[in-house]
């Protein structure tokens, strides 16, 4: 058996991360009701991405996951979605679990400090991925506050997936390229900028604010939502 230090663990994280290093990460998903929604489509979204030119897929749920990886080497941030009020993205160990052995290299969580529903806080949940899964965590956050916390309690990244989607956190129409800049200069791991990012002008604009990388979901893998921005454009032209 081989007992990787921290120190060995940190590079092989580091040289994970490096590959999407300034580059966009598409999020593929579609959840139950969606025209999309099947592991067989966001794996072809997935792959349609990866033409593309995306340097990684972030996809929810172990059926998803599992379908990209058999098509896909780049790397994939993992998530389970499970429930939709509070903590809710990777919610327990339990779903960690699932996410890591469907294939997923990176494991998103929830990174806020609101209860979890095993009831475990976020640093012992960060550790267990850590110790049991031998994964790097990307916390989701929505606040500096959080970010902050996350990284202390032991993320490897963090992301500012949820600002907006908490009651507390900034209400924007566009990305929250403030909090994207403020993360990037007191954090020592890297801020991936995520949410709301519709042009690639916005896109750019977040990689110049200081993010790692961008990840885009909605402007690019959900045509329903794309189509209802345009009909309201037309609707109000």
């Amino acid at each position: 058996m081989v007992v990787q230090t921290k120190q060995t663990i940190n590079s092989v994280y580091e040289q994970l991360f490096h590959q999407f290093k300034g580059k966009l990460i598409v999020s593929c998903q579609a959840l139950p009701g969606e025209p999309l929604y099947g592991h067989e489509i966001m794996a072809a979204m997935a792959m349609a991405a990866w033409q593309g030119g995306a340097a990684g897929i972030r996809a929810n749920g172990p059926e998803d996951i599992r379908a990209i990886r058999k098509i896909l080497a780049i790397p994939i941030i993992g998530l389970y979605k499970h429930g939709s009020e509070g903590v809710y993205i990777t919610p327990t160990f339990a779903h960690a679990i699932e996410v890591a052995e469907a294939g997923a290299d990176i494991i998103a969580i929830d990174g806020t400090q609101r209860p979890r529903q095993d009831g475990l806080s976020l640093q012992e949940t960060i550790g267990l991925i850590h110790e049991k899964l031998q994964k790097p965590v990307l916390a989701d956050i929505s606040t500096v506050k959080e970010g902050l916390q996350a990284v202390e309690a032991g993320a490897d990244i963090i992301s500012t997936t949820l600002s907006g989607y908490t009651p507390y956190s900034s209400q924007l129409e566009g990305p929250d390229v403030e909090l994207v800049h403020t993360l990037a200069a007191v954090v020592n791991v890297p801020v991936l900028a995520e949410g709301r990012i519709r042009t690639p002008a916005e896109a750019r604009l977040c990689l110049k604010a200081g993010a790692f990388a961008v990840v885009v979901g909605g402007a690019i893998t959900r045509p329903r939502w794309i189509t209802e921005q345009f009909v309201a454009s037309i609707h109000t032209a």
